[in-house]
């Protein structure tokens, strides 16, 4: 890569429109791939798109398309910005078009839904020689397409990649951070999204600020605890991409999340919602912490509420009610 390279960016939706334009402002030359014929249209004719950013123009030089083979082909670094459940089934497409040796960095946050598997563990299986990193942190789509400040984190486990892809996309209203620590930049993502629906959940429900920020607080234990069951460094947990990203999911309706676990508190049709990755993330994180021995109460709450087992009043005094103890606990938060 050179300090004007060639990015691609695979999804044309808000984010991925979003890190296009950051690309761009960076001073990269961008194309931007989606399956819709017509957002390709409209970005390319009327600067604009309509359906996943609204009322923001995007900048002169931003080339979009809907041939995945011209996309890739000129690529010297992509960026995969798609949902993290149909994230294999592009990765499998992409896998004899994409040139070897090109960096892929996963932008998606979520958890496998049939498999368990990271994101960047079904990008090692399908692209082995393809470098790897991942690039996750507290970022709005609208904020970061405004060119708002914001800060996320870029992780590899390649220590010279991730430092290269920090300093390749940084701009001055975009900084990245660099990390080793690819396994819980992925985790914090994932996690964070389902702590979010339950965080909407209990302002839906009315249940008031001091329930809301005990919940955030004991779901970011939560979060920690699963992380390190994975084998995420507790500092990256307590960054950007973990901490960081759950303060800003949990506590504005522009987060999918939030706003998805609001309506579930009010008890209102979520039809029509956009797309909310924690709810597919929820089921397979409570299995994983079931299966990794570690205590995930809210977690595992926001599951049986999703799957009709359980009401937010009965979730929420099953919360109540568990046994009192410590809370500076310093155990390894593995049930008994």
């Amino acid at each position: 890569m050179t300090h004007k390279s060639r990015i691609t960016v695979l999804g044309g939706g808000a984010w991925g429109t979003a890190l296009a334009l950051t690309s761009l402002r960076a001073g990269h030359d961008t194309r931007l791939w989606a399956r819709d014929r017509e957002s390709v249209a409209s970005i390319n004719e009327r600067r604009e798109n309509p359906r996943y950013l609204p009322g923001i123009g995007l900048d002169d030089g931003l080339k979009a398309t809907a041939d995945l083979a011209a996309a890739l082909s000129v690529a010297d670094c992509v960026l995969a910005v798609v949902p993290a459940q149909t994230m294999r089934s592009v990765l499998i497409e992409i896998s004899s078009l994409l040139p070897k040796g090109v960096p892929l960095v996963l932008c998606a946050k979520g958890i496998e839904r049939g498999t368990g598997k990271l994101l960047s563990e079904i990008a090692a299986e399908i692209l082995p020689e393809t470098p790897i990193a991942a690039l996750s942190g507290p970022s709005f789509a609208t904020d970061v397409a405004r060119g708002l400040p914001t800060a996320v984190t870029v992780a590899s486990n390649d220590a010279a990649l991730a430092s290269g892809l920090a300093a390749l996309f940084s701009s001055r209203s975009f900084r990245c951070y660099s990390s080793t620590d690819l396994t819980g930049v992925e985790v914090g993502g994932a996690l964070k999204n389902v702590l979010a629906i339950a965080a909407g959940a209990v302002a839906g429900a009315g249940l008031g600020a001091s329930a809301q920020a005990a919940m955030v607080t004991r779901g970011f234990v939560e979060l920690r605890r699963v992380g390190a069951a994975f084998g995420a460094e507790p500092e990256t947990l307590m960054g950007l991409s973990g901490l960081g990203d759950l303060i800003l999911t949990c506590g504005s309706e522009q987060s999918r999340n939030f706003a998805y676990g609001v309506a579930l508190g009010r008890g209102g049709s979520r039809d029509g919602l956009k797309l909310a990755e924690g709810v597919a993330t929820a089921g397979i994180a409570a299995r994983l912490a079931r299966e990794k021995h570690v205590e995930a109460p809210i977690i595992t709450a926001v599951d049986d509420i999703l799957s009709g087992r359980s009401t937010i009043g009965e979730a929420v005094a099953a919360l109540m009610a568990r046994p009192l103890k410590s809370e500076t606990d310093n155990d390894t938060g593995r049930a008994k």
